[in-house]
């Protein structure tokens, strides 16, 4: 083998790692970031005849060493939206707003049903399969930022062992 055939194979394996790579930090890819905070997976189910509240779901992620809070959430898309919580009393599972969610520092914050996620109060108008919601997100150190949510068939269940739906509940 020739110094010029080994440089060119070399070169070669050099650009396939460098295209593989960047491949592979393209995949891994937050949805929207706010600072250093990685926003993934935003959904809500499609809205059903008669329904007038919604529900947001994501996946935030705090690669850094500081912790931030998620303080509220605004959109066209309700006349209200509030971050919300389910709780359990006396075997009745029972939303309740709160004032913010943590994300820890190194840590995440999983919004989910049966979990922590946005309350979509009076829609301004049904949740269509396969639309996007806009939402305006204000973290305590990460500021705002826009965000889309994917809607989802109004069937539609991730299907987490261990997490309680969000049927029969009341807003």
């Amino acid at each position: 083998m020739t110094i010029r055939h080994t440089l060119n194979t070399l070169g070669r394996l050099v650009a396939t790692l460098t295209l593989s790579a960047a491949t592979l930090a393209v995949a891994h890819a937050a949805d929207f970031k706010a600072g250093s905070l990685e926003i993934n997976d935003l959904w809500v189910r499609g809205s059903v005849p008669g329904q007038t509240n919604g529900a947001g779901y994501m996946q935030i992620n705090n690669p850094s060493g500081v912790s931030d809070r998620l303080l509220s959430a605004q959109s066209e898309a309700s006349t209200r939206l509030e971050l919300h919580t389910v709780l359990t009393e006396n075997g009745v599972a029972k939303m309740r707003q709160v004032q913010g969610i943590d994300i820890p520092a190194k840590g995440s914050a999983k919004l989910a049903p049966g979990g922590f996620h946005l309350m979509f109060l009076q829609l301004t108008g049904p949740f269509k399969q396969g639309d996007s919601v806009p939402v305006v997100l204000k973290f305590e150190k990460a500021g705002e930022v826009r965000v889309n949510f994917t809607v989802k068939p109004s069937t539609f269940n991730p299907g987490s062992a261990g997490e309680q739906g969000h049927s029969g509940m009341k807003h």
